[in-house]
């Protein structure tokens, strides 16, 4: 298969920061494939997504999306770029005084000039894609629900819909069930796994919860220190690992040790 996404030697230190936050991070991954990032807090998870988006510059390395350098590339072009890498958060992002539709098609703002965006002339195509994706998403009867009045899980499902808007060949979630109650957080995974297998996106997932990275997942990279200490089929991460991953038996985990 083809890799769509291709990290060299990714090194991020911060000006504050007396060690790097990654380092020596290399990995690909093909079309429809789902990866999950697991490890403690401070292991990097957060800022190897937000290198890949160029929401931080990398100190160095080489990052590749179909085949072409981001890294480096001008603020000129990170609009362009972040088309085709969507991004799901932790906290959803959402404008709540704004409808479902509205923060939906804000997905479609870097096909779109700063003035059509700004007046919001989307396509009549763009509309009807949204709506399609809400209805197979179990959102069409909240269209025009404002944003602010929906459940933790339905605001995740509508971060997850924008960035399907972008189209794109990548998406990153950063921990995108640890504020939800585990109905809602299954929901959440299930939607993203099927999309990506079904849309052939390579999927990034931070998860601080080991069970749904095991469930959900192609692959587990662990991270520790800044660094990937496994890479590997999620059937072949054993306890032994885990516990090198965290620095403890799985059995010893807390909550705060792992996210």
């Amino acid at each position: 298969m083809c890799d769509i996404l291709e990290v060299f030697d990714l090194k991020k230190t911060y000006r504050s920061a007396d060690k790097p936050a990654v380092k020596n991070i290399t990995f690909s991954m093909a079309k429809g494939e789902i990866t999950g990032v697991i490890g403690p807090s401070g292991a990097g998870k957060s800022t190897l997504l937000r290198c890949i988006n160029r929401l931080v510059e990398p100190s160095c390395g080489h990052i590749m999306i179909e085949g072409e350098e981001i890294t480096g590339v001008p603020a000129s072009k990170v609009r362009a770029l972040r088309r085709r890498v969507g991004m799901v958060f932790q906290h959803y992002n959402l404008v709540g005084r704004l409808t479902v539709m509205q923060n939906v098609m804000h997905g479609r703002l870097g096909y779109m000039s700063t003035l059509s965006g700004v007046l919001g002339l989307y396509s009549e195509a763009d509309k009807r894609r949204a709506v399609e994706i809400l209805e197979q998403t179990g959102l069409g009867e909240f269209l025009y629900h404002r944003a602010g009045e929906l459940s933790g899980g339905q605001k995740q499902r509508v971060g997850v819909v924008r960035a399907l808007m972008q189209q794109p060949s990548v998406l990153l979630c950063d921990e995108p069930i640890a504020s939800l109650d585990p109905a809602s957080a299954q929901t959440v995974m299930e939607l993203i796994r099927n999309i990506c297998k079904e849309r052939e996106i390579a999927c990034l997932v931070n998860l601080h919860q080991i069970d749904a990275a095991l469930k959900y997942t192609d692959r587990i990279i662990g991270m520790n220190g800044g660094e990937v200490v496994y890479d590997g089929p999620t059937a072949s991460l054993s306890e032994r690992m885990i516990e090198r991953v965290y620095g403890k038996p799985m059995d010893q985990l807390m909550i705060k040790d792992i996210c």
